[in-house]
């Protein structure tokens, strides 16, 4: 159809297909990774500069719904981005603010064709069940106009949080000696904990060196953990040590913190985003 569609319209169109082996289990969030791998390659073969999608805000509610679920922190609940990118290639949602049934009238209204994937109406995946409730939360005044007014909100949140974060790390005395990055970590504890928290994961993600086995996402459970007990430690004046992220994280009783990697146990690390 899609196909169709751009002939008539004279605009060049191509196919690509996932091939090879599918998994049992997680089959959505898989296809989604490969359908965005191959969205990029045909863009970087086609000269393009950006991937379009057609991400409504009902999408964005069942995104966060599903985030809140899994326990994300400000980061996650702030969904999806009207702009981001992926693999160097800008990833644009320009209809994220509109709800599906005002998109679903238009196309009716002006004689557009559209397609309604059956794989929306499968229980077995979790975002389906999700959406399924939706209607019910509607009735109670959480529309999805309410998600994405709430997903705009702690994106501006995160952001803050984040720069003020970058910021902190950086005017506290840092250093590299011979592998083993070094900061001063009771200095840091000065600030409110949440700021801590993700300047930790800055530094964890700046230690990595852009190694690319080390990119591996790191629950925010963890993270959280880890520096509890650290910023825990540090107000008391106590020596602590812990692994994180492939690091292990050794706290002096005079509150330097040192990071310094595993070796060949190797984990990846996230800034407080998971």
């Amino acid at each position: 159809m899609v196909g169709e569609l751009c002939a008539g319209l004279g605009v060049e169109h191509h196919t690509r297909r996932w091939l090879g082996h599918k998994p049992q289990t997680g089959l959505q969030e898989k296809a989604r990774a490969a359908r965005y791998a191959l969205l990029v390659e045909e863009a970087r073969a086609f000269g393009a500069t950006a991937i379009v999608t057609a991400h409504t805000a009902d999408d964005q509610a069942e995104t966060l719904l599903m985030r809140l679920a899994a326990g994300s922190g400000v980061a996650g609940l702030a969904g999806m981005a009207p702009r981001s990118a992926v693999n160097g290639i800008v990833l644009a949602r320009p209809l994220l603010g509109i709800e599906k049934a005002r998109l679903v009238a238009t196309c009716a209204a002006r004689g557009l064709p559209f397609v309604r994937d059956p794989s929306n109406d499968d229980p077995r995946f979790t975002r389906i069940r999700w959406r399924r409730l939706l209607p019910e939360l509607v009735e109670l005044g959480l529309t999805a106009g309410r998600f994405g007014q709430l997903a705009l909100r702690l994106a501006r949140a995160d952001e803050a949080l984040e720069r003020l974060a970058i910021r902190t790390l950086a005017s506290v005395s840092a250093g590299d000696d011979g592998g083993k990055r070094w900061f001063d970590f009771a200095r840091l504890c000065q600030e409110p904990d949440e700021i801590v928290i993700r300047s930790l994961a800055i530094a964890l993600a700046a230690a990595q060196d852009g190694d690319e086995e080390l990119d591996i996402p790191l629950r925010l459970a963890r993270l959280e953990d880890c520096a509890q007990a650290l910023i825990v430690a540090a107000r008391e004046g106590r020596a602590l040590r812990r692994t994180l992220g492939g690091f292990r994280l050794s706290l002096a009783a005079d509150g330097i913190l040192t990071l310094m990697r595993e070796g060949e146990r190797r984990r990846g690390v996230h800034p407080a985003t998971v």
